[in-house]
């Protein structure tokens, strides 16, 4: 029996030496039977041939094959080479995976050798994985040695590096990750100025209460607050630049002359300007995140962005996990993506699901109206979904395509201006037909005949509405003739009901004559014994 063990150094052949007595012995006896120390280690299983790797890439390779499903070209030909000289029956391999690899890919030429990989191989494996170093120190008869224990470790620090990489698979343009910890904390950062500015209008509306009401945007409020201090500075100071509306300055000027607030002290006013200071670099560090997420998004989905916008994009792929997640999606889940608690809850009380989640925030939902919303987010989810896919599977060093977002966009705002009641939207049926009388046409004017192609189209859209007549006038019948043989069948069956009746009364009416009659007869003989007697 011939077992196969891997080393992030090479592939190594070990060859079993008391194959009977390893199919005797049990699989939890088999450790202290062969390997209960060195010597009998060394005597139960020998080196018999041991392949290098070439350099770090051929080990990520061979690693990572068997993940994959696959077989290296090092191993297959390893394999090939060792066991044309072996005579061995079986062959021990450390994965399963590996074992119907190596069946499928045919590296043997015999066709009576076993892939094995049972309880007792895996011992086998741990007892040479404990005397490795022992173990690969050198050849079943010298002259092909392993490696040494010191280049063993330097093989292993330097595969184990190599395969993280490669699991990482790095990649400057499309990493979704970077979109998700961007969306999470632009998230948290609308939070944090929300809470913020909030403290700043409370603590500043006891001295000036009426500018939150004149001034509702968060960082003009603040830059208020940083360059008036005081309420009755209002008036000394140039605020064009921070409010562009001249009325608007105006009435912020007159309230503060009249204001109803308290007076507070330079104390008061140092600390909230510090805390406005805070929301206005927040503002600002929030604008630039913002920057960054829509340029994230526009390498690493741009189609989506196209059809849903940066955000809704964004905060899809945070809340799948990932890109290829989201593309994994069918469209009936992208389209409830975020609503799972009001879906389960729905399907827990027998209600109506939800019609859309996240994807409710796409402008293309916002423009429609209440009563189609439902319609457009699902026509949305379905482009969306194709569209992740091409993002997500689309090659890595191609161009980005925005093809599908484009033309999705444009079927979606289409539907949406059906619905609406807007522009005709031509089917793709008509649109086929319309082709084929143009080509009609082209061929009659080739060869001199007359022909009319806007006659033909004409008839085959008001040939529909016939179709359509026709039908609700056969509907129509059919419903009469079946509410008629209705009427019909229900007299008969009175009728029917009736004589029933009436033929048990006579039958119950007859059965009493008869009886009338036999004891009419009994008496007439009774008297006429009695007259002869």
């Amino acid at each position: 029996m011939l077992v196969l063990f891997e080393t992030p150094a090479g592939y190594s052949l070990f060859k079993v030496a008391d194959a009977k007595k390893l199919a005797k012995t049990e699989p939890d006896d088999i450790f202290d039977t062969f390997f209960a120390d060195e010597k009998k280690a060394s005597k139960s299983i020998q080196l018999v041939s041991f392949q290098p790797f070439e350099d770090t890439a051929d080990a990520v390779t061979a690693a990572t094959s068997p993940i994959e499903g696959k077989v290296s070209k090092t191993l297959k030909s390893f394999l090939k080479k060792k066991l044309k000289k072996s005579a061995e029956s079986a062959l021990a391999v450390a994965d399963k995976t590996m074992a119907v690899s190596l069946k499928e890919s045919s590296v043997t030429e015999k066709g009576d050798l076993k892939i094995v990989s049972d309880k007792k191989s895996h011992e086998i494996f741990r007892g040479i994985r404990c005397y490795m170093d022992q173990l690969l120190g050198s050849g079943a008869d010298g002259s092909e040695g392993g490696i040494s224990p010191d280049d063993m470790k330097a093989m292993q620090l330097g595969l184990s590096h190599s395969l993280s990489r490669y699991k990482l698979k790095f990649s400057a343009d499309k990493v979704d990750t970077m979109v998700i910890q961007a969306v999470g904390l632009l998230d948290e950062l609308d939070k944090e100025i929300n809470t913020y500015a909030m403290r700043v209008k409370e603590w500043y509306g006891w001295h000036f209460p009426e500018l939150q009401a004149l001034v509702p945007d968060n960082a003009s409020y603040s830059q208020l607050v940083l360059a008036c201090g005081m309420r009755t500075s209002f008036k000394d100071q140039d605020l064009s630049s921070i409010l562009e509306d001249e009325a608007q300055e105006g009435a912020v000027k007159e309230a503060a002359e009249i204001s109803m607030g308290t007076e507070i002290a330079d104390l008061d006013i140092l600390n909230i300007s510090s805390l406005a200071k805070q929301v206005l670099s927040l503002t600002e560090y929030r604008s630039q995140l913002f920057e960054y997420l829509k340029n994230r998004m526009n390498a690493i989905a741009p189609n989506l962005t196209i059809l849903v916008g940066e955000l809704v994009g964004a905060r899809l792929i945070s809340h799948a996990g990932s890109l290829m997640n989201l593309a994994k999606q069918p469209a009936s889940t992208v389209q409830i993506l975020g609503a799972e608690k009001a879906l389960f809850r729905a399907l827990k009380t027998k209600h109506d699901t939800p019609k859309y989640g996240l994807i409710y925030h796409a402008s293309l939902i916002g423009q429609a109206a209440p009563k189609h919303k439902g319609k457009i987010s699902r026509v949305l989810a379905a482009k969306a979904a194709l569209a992740i896919r091409v993002d997500a599977l689309s090659d890595e060093t191609a161009v980005a395509d925005t093809t599908i977002g484009f033309e999705g966009r444009a079927k979606v705002e289409a539907r949406l201006r059906q619905l609406d009641g807007g522009t005709f939207v031509t089917s793709t049926l008509s649109a086929q037909k319309t082709a084929k009388y143009d080509a009609v046409a082209a061929k009659s004017a080739a060869s001199g005949t007359s022909y009319n192609a806007a006659s033909d189209i004409a008839m085959d859209i008001e040939t529909p509405k016939k179709d359509k007549k026709e039908k609700k006038d056969k509907k129509r019948s059919r419903e009469s003739m079946e509410s008629k043989a209705t009427e019909d069948g229900d007299k008969s069956a009175k009728k029917s009901k009736k004589s029933k009746k009436d033929r048990v009364e006579d039958a119950v009416n007859g059965d009493d004559e008869d009886k009338k009659s036999a004891k009419k007869a009994k008496k007439e003989k009774k008297e006429k014994r009695k007259s002869q007697e």
